[in-house]
C-alpha cells in the first residue's frame, strides 16, 4: 500500500518506469514491471506509451506535457505550433510539433506529436526560449528562426507579423548564421 501513497505524493500525472523503480526503491526489472502490472489492472496507473503512465485519464493530461514526457528528452515547443498560434501561419494544425534530438512521429489517441531533430549545438541554446508551466516554449521568433533552419525557403502566410531584427538577432545567438 505504500507505493500508492509514494505515487500520490509525487503529485505527477506522468510517470516513466524508471521513475516508478526509483520512488519505491525496486532494482529488480521484473519486480519493476509485476509492480506496474498490477497497478495497471487495478485501475491506478494508465499506461499511455512505451514505459510511460499516467494517474489519470489521458483527455485529462495537457498535451504539451504529455508530447515532452513522451520523447523523454529534452524538447521544446515550436515551429508549426507556436507559428499557428500566433497567427503567423493559418495552414491546419500539424499536431504538437517539438524540437528534439530526435525525429519521430507519435499518435497518441487522437493527439498527435511531430518532434524535429536538431543538432545539439543549437538545440541547447535558450535563446528566445521560455518555461511555461514545466515546459519550454519557443517565442515566435526562435520559432520563426527554427523553421527557418529546418525549411529556409518556409512561406510564412502574415510575414509582417514578425519582428525579422529579433529573428535574425536569435539566428546569430543560436549559430544558424
Amino acid at each position: 500500500m505504500y507505493r500508492i501513497s509514494e505515487l500520490v505524493r509525487l503529485d505527477r500525472k506522468l510517470v516513466h518506469s524508471n521513475d516508478l523503480a526509483v520512488l519505491w526503491g525496486i532494482s529488480s526489472k521484473n519486480t519493476l514491471y509485476t509492480a506496474i502490472k498490477r497497478y495497471v489492472k487495478r485501475g491506478i496507473l494508465i499506461p499511455i506509451y512505451n514505459g510511460l503512465y499516467s494517474t489519470v485519464p489521458i483527455l485529462q493530461l495537457d498535451p504539451r506535457e504529455l508530447g515532452v514526457a513522451i520523447i523523454h528528452k529534452f524538447a521544446y515547443l515550436s515551429t508549426e505550433s507556436v507559428l499557428v498560434q500566433d497567427g503567423i501561419i493559418y495552414q491546419g494544425t500539424y499536431g504538437n510539433t517539438f524540437v528534439t534530438s530526435v525525429s519521430e512521429k507519435i499518435t497518441i489517441g487522437e493527439i498527435s506529436f511531430i518532434y524535429r531533430k536538431m543538432k545539439d549545438q543549437y538545440l541547447n541554446n535558450r535563446s528566445g526560449l521560455t518555461e511555461v508551466s514545466n515546459i519550454f516554449v519557443a517565442s515566435t521568433e526562435r520559432a520563426v528562426a527554427d523553421m527557418l533552419y529546418f525549411n529556409p525557403s518556409y512561406h510564412f502566410d502574415v510575414p509582417d507579423n514578425i519582428d525579422w531584427e529579433k529573428v535574425n538577432t536569435i539566428q546569430r545567438e543560436v549559430g544558424y548564421l
